[in-house]
């Protein structure tokens, strides 16, 4: 730890900074009131808003925005103080005023700050706790990944996060914060605003030396800033060391109670039952007031100190302030343990407009024309403000590869070969293809790619095992390798991911980040990956092996609900191919829609049951082999002949499609001709059939229609590897009878027929569903 006392600054600076100060707290604020007292509510519901979380941050806010920051530097703040981001924004000159009423409201400013979806410049999406922290180390890495691979790129600053002190609590912060190749990331700076509350107490005891030697042990610089000046000159004093011991060892909660006690009991309940007689002297020289200002100078609040410390951050390592601050700060509920979704009333206003000059009538003052404030707001604003990130170029890709699928082989398997294929056939994006995994990515095989690509790293690094004439996997660290292995942490994973997918709108450099991870802990990963695309980064997420065809791995590696979590989740299309060549179309397919402005994300659902490649009937003649194509990217094809005369259709996703297609030899041999559909994409079918009816509704294509045309109806038997609701949608279609066979629940270790039988997805349930539907 270290703590930093600041060189004299300007005094007329260091008061427009606080006159700066004082007027964001006011607008912050006000933005909330409006919110809720300002605008008509038919519906009752309480708009809500965080006046006392926001509060806590204006100060540091005010230094970096007014003082510190640089156009490069990118900033998440922390959700609950957007309307502090807003009123920066607003006196820089970077949003109309005609916002700052609209809190939450259509077309307004977002709950929380929002990349995509606020009218002023936002750095990161933020709504999620935690996971906005994070965002800005795997930014770092993202642009440093392009540095050393793209020429003349646009240069980047610091990656700096406003954190909550609550928001330590969450496990993605020290997950990421651990990840050894975050350890030389020394343009990132996180900056935690320790006001020891958070949404239902005060947070007991002092844990701040916790979080010191937990930062300290990952590698990072800690620089604590406990009180400001006006205090520390009193702890110089006779009994000031006294004093100071007093108010750290204190609980937090003693403390905060302290803050709401009339100031004239603050001498008792400062010396407590033992204080010295140098303490006692001390606090009896004082008056109530000075007292009062002093016990509540804390070092995320004195301004000269927080800009002194800016700029001793070390540049070699991450560094992170720990910056003790008072929820609320200023306003009248300050440090009031239940402050922290309380709203000011309208007494309360009306006694903050007065005490600190404002109109509540004209709550957007400007400062005065030419003012030393306005000055600084203007000169700020100027060099805050950027160009507009050009649009990169989308390269055409290939729609097939060339490779001639013919022996057995699984989709996890067909995805390391194509990768490799990439390289040959289309060394221009493959060239932009980024891969990453959480130390699987030998078992999901990336080997291949690996030996070709190589591992990226920041700086070269000596390969020990050059020499070993028995490795097959060569794990050659440098700038010039295109996969990145983080530790096993799939929230690590996404969190990068996502940030490899913006680097299209956030320095014009398009890349197509591609990331594998084992299918059961797409769930665990879920709310960074989601927050990722809402965000706006765009990736393909790869979850392999997938289901109870892991039979063997037992209940605990067996994903049930993945294809299902892929449908629904926005911003991405979800994929579940059976066979290599689907995989080969559908891949393509998907990365010509990554780092775009009109782009999306694919999510691929892999199996390792390897897969008899004839199976998949694929056509000699060139113009049904494209037709074939069209379908699969879409979402499916039938198998065999087309719709008309059924008497039960089967429909198959992803490694079960083997089970599918003997059912309906079955069927066939007892006199029930079964059709067979072989969905690539159960999401892009439902967006078709979601799509029909709806006025204005856009879909890609009528891939629903072409599957299962109106005219020829029949009962629906559905099977996949795993949840048989993601498929239940296809009932409504056509208003087709349907049983739908899946995995509704855990599974055990077993081989893959006794699995398969377990579940009722073995080719002897889909025939006895079959003869149930046909009436037999």
């Amino acid at each position: 730890m270290t703590e930093l006392l600041p060189a004299p600054t300007s005094a007329d600076t260091s008061a427009t900074l606080r006159e700066v100060a004082e007027r964001v707290r006011w607008i912050a604020t006000a933005i909330v009131d409006a919110a809720n007292h300002g605008r008509p509510n038919a519906s009752g519901v309480k708009v809500g808003g965080h006046q006392a979380s926001s509060a806590s941050m204006v100060d540091i806010m005010t230094a970096l925005w007014f003082s510190e920051l640089e156009r490069d530097d990118r900033v998440s703040v922390k959700p609950h103080a957007s309307p502090v981001l807003h009123a920066v924004n607003y006196l820089l000159g970077d949003l109309d005023a005609s916002y700052l009423s609209r809190l939450r409201e259509k077309g307004g400013l977002q709950s929380y700050p929002s990349r995509l979806k606020d009218p002023d410049t936002v750095d990161f999406s933020t709504g999620s706790v935690g996971i906005g922290a994070t965002a800005a180390i795997w930014a770092a890495l993202a642009h440093r990944y392009l540095d050393s691979r793209v020429p003349d790129v646009a240069p980047a600053g610091r990656f700096i996060s406003l954190v909550g002190d609550a928001e330590l609590d969450e496990g993605a912060v020290w997950e990421a914060v651990a990840d050894p190749a975050v350890a030389g990331l020394g343009e990132v700076l996180w900056v935690v605003d320790v006001n020891r509350q958070s949404l239902d107490r005060v947070v007991p005891d002092v844990q701040v030396h916790r979080l010191e030697g937990m930062f300290e042990a990952a590698g990072w610089q800690v620089l604590t800033l406990a009180w400001g000046r006006t205090i520390t000159s009193l702890f110089e004093r006779p009994g000031g060391a006294d004093l100071r011991r007093r108010l750290e060892s204190m609980p937090n909660e003693e403390y905060q109670r302290m803050l709401r006690a009339d100031p004239a009991e603050l001498p008792d309940r400062i010396l407590g039952d033992d204080a010295s007689a140098e303490l006692t002297a001390l606090v009896g020289s004082l008056s109530v007031a000075t007292l009062a200002e002093a016990v509540r100078d804390l070092g995320g609040h004195d301004l000269d100190l927080l800009v002194d410390t800016f700029r001793h951050v070390d540049t070699h390592r991450p560094t992170v302030v720990l910056a003790y601050t008072i929820k609320g700060r200023g306003l009248p509920i300050e440090g009031h343990p239940a402050n922290h979704s309380a709203l000011l009333t309208e007494e309360q206003m009306d006694a903050y407009a007065a005490e600190v000059g404002a109109d509540r009538a004209d709550p957007w003052r400007a400062f005065e024309p030419g003012s030393a404030a306005d000055q600084l707001c203007r000169r700020r604003g100027e060099a805050l403000r950027r160009e507009p990130v050009a649009t990169p170029t989308v390269d055409a890709l290939p729609v097939a590869l060339g490779r001639s699928h013919r022996a057995p082989v699984s989709t996890q398997a067909a995805l390391g070969r194509f990768l490799v294929d990439l390289t040959r056939e289309a060394p221009q994006v493959a060239g932009k293809v980024v891969t990453c995994s959480p130390d699987v990515a030998s078992s999901t095989n990336l080997g291949g790619w690996i030996n070709k690509t190589g591992v990226w790293s920041a700086q070269d690094r000596r390969d020990w095992f050059a020499d070993d004439a028995q490795r097959t996997l060569r794990w050659a660290e440098g700038t010039g390798g295109q996969h990145i292995e983080l530790g096993i942490a799939e929230v690590n994973l996404v969190g990068l991911l996502g940030e490899l997918g913006t680097t299209w709108s956030r320095w014009g450099e398009r890349l197509i980040p591609l990331a594998t991870l084992y299918d059961p802990f797409v769930a665990r990963a879920l709310e960074p990956w989601s927050y990722g695309m809402y965000s706006g980064g765009q990736s393909i997420l790869v979850g392999t092996p997938s289901g109870v065809t892991l039979a063997p791995e037992g209940g605990a590696h067996q994903s049930i609900t993945t294809p299902s979590i892929g449908l629904e989740q926005p911003g991405c299309v979800a994929w579940e191919p059976a066979f290599a060549q689907d995989l080969e179309w559908c891949l393509l397919a998907a990365m010509g829609q990554v780092g775009r402005p009109d782009g999306t994300s694919a999510y691929f659902r892999l199996s390792t049951r390897p897969l008899d490649q004839t199976a998949a009937r694929l056509p000699d003649d060139p113009d049904l082999l494209e037709r074939r194509r069209r379908h699969a990217v879409a979402g499916g094809y039938r198998l065999g002949d087309q719709a008309g005369g059924d008497d039960v259709t089967l429909v198959g996703v992803g490694a079960i499609m083997p089970e599918v297609l003997a059912a309906a030899d079955r069927l066939a041999s007892v006199g029930v001709r079964a059709g067979v559909v072989c969905l690539t994409s159960p999401d892009l079918v439902y967006r078709s059939y979601d799509a029909r009816g709806r006025v204005g509704a856009h879909h890609a294509s009528d891939i629903a229609e072409v599957l299962f045309p109106a005219a020829h109806p029949a009962p629906l038997v559905t099977v996949m590897d795993g949840h048989p609701h993601t498929l239940s949608f296809l009932a409504g279609l056509r208003g087709d009878r349907l049983v739908g066979l899946g995995v509704r629940e855990f599974g055990q270790s077993s081989d893959l027929d006794d699995a398969y039988r377990l579940h009722g997805i073995d080719t002897a349930s889909i025939v006895d569903a079959a003869l149930t539907l046909a009436g037999r």
